[in-house]
């Protein structure tokens, strides 16, 4: 068993993501479900350091050793590119490997709203993009990117952990930078790349207080700001952004997002009926005059109810989303029932 003829074969039948763990036999996972390639012998241990390891830098192997686990994207073939989470279980070393389209992603091929892609056209605030994993957060930033870059004359930049989908300068100027080759973290990246004249700014994931510092400050000043969070709702991003600062800061970060924050968009996947696959579902939240006023109160609990209220601006509820695709036949009533939030 050789790992180019697994990334191969999970390349043709584009999944979205190939499992290898020790005393496994290999493992496809299409849309959402995972399926044993039993066409292949089970894994041992010397897999990993024959087949795998084998097509890594001397870096990369030398921190899976320090660190156990490991985050990278590898090139193969020349024309074959995957992003990589490397780590160590009970059994051994395991992978998951997620292959990435070397064709850059079309908005319009995402099947989301088109009033998303206003936030393209935005030239300064903080856009925050939220959900769960695996649910094409990089295809959806990549998009935004990608559409910027061929439309507008920007000088673009971004952070990324790793560097997944590879951009060429286009209308814009863009420039990518991956933690731990080419900047030491994302707080230390972004307080330089504020020197260097941008216009975009992409930062993959907000993992600390003094980051997410530097964004606001950096969308306060003329950039339009991309980073994502994790949580469950569009309602609840804000009290977990205003709750990460000290408790005599949080009067100030309410006037700031208030007036910095552009939107928040939340992102999942469900599975179709029309048709083979999955398809995004979405949750709005712009911050117009009355939702400014509901974050500078203090009163976040009041933003899922704004959404549902003022719904002609744009705004929708992941709930009502749903319930959209359902009515028009895209989703099954099961789907539906299975994906409906409960409110509280």
């Amino acid at each position: 068993m050789f790992i180019l003829d697994i990334l191969k074969e999970a390349w043709e039948r584009e999944v979205s993501d190939i499992i290898l763990t020790t005393w496994n036999y290999p493992c496809l996972k299409i849309d959402g479900e995972i399926f044993y390639m039993t066409n292949y012998s089970k894994i041992e241990k010397e897999f990993f350091h024959t087949n795998v390891f084998s097509l890594l830098t001397e870096s990369q192997r030398s921190l899976i050793s320090q660190k156990k686990e490991l985050d990278f994207s590898m090139d193969v073939n020349w024309y074959w590119r995957f992003r990589v989470n490397a780590f160590n279980q009970k059994n051994g070393y395991g992978l998951v490997i997620r292959p990435i389209k070397s064709v850059l992603p079309k908005f319009e091929d995402l099947s989301l709203p088109s009033q998303v892609l206003a936030l393209a056209k935005r030239k300064s605030g903080l856009v925050l993009v939220t959900w769960a994993v695996w649910t094409w957060k990089t295809t959806t930033l990549a998009s935004f990117i990608n559409y910027i870059n061929q439309n507008f004359k920007k000088h673009i930049i971004t952070i990324e952990d790793p560097i997944e989908y590879v951009f060429t300068s286009d209308k814009s100027l863009i420039e990518q930078r991956e933690v731990w080759v080419n900047t030491l973290s994302f707080d230390n990246w972004l307080k330089y790349a504020l020197r260097q004249a941008p216009d975009v700014i992409m930062i993959w994931e907000m993992r600390d207080l003094e980051t997410f510092k530097l964004a606001l400050r950096a969308a306060e000043t003329g950039n339009l700001v991309f980073a994502t969070l994790h949580t469950s709702w569009t309602s609840r991003t804000v009290s977990r952004v205003i709750d990460m600062f000290p408790a005599d800061e949080r009067d100030q970060i309410r006037q700031q997002l208030s007036e910095s924050l552009v939107w928040v968009v939340r992102q999942d996947l469900v599975k179709r009926k029309d048709k083979e696959g999955r398809i995004p579902t979405v949750e709005i939240l712009i911050n117009n005059t009355n939702v400014a006023n509901v974050i500078r109160k203090w009163a976040t609990h009041q933003l899922y109810w704004a959404i549902e209220t003022w719904s002609a601006d744009w705004m929708i509820t992941m709930n009502k989303y749903l319930e959209f695709l359902f009515q028009k036949w895209i989703i099954s009533e099961q789907v539906y029932n299975d994906n409906l939030k409960v409110v509280s």
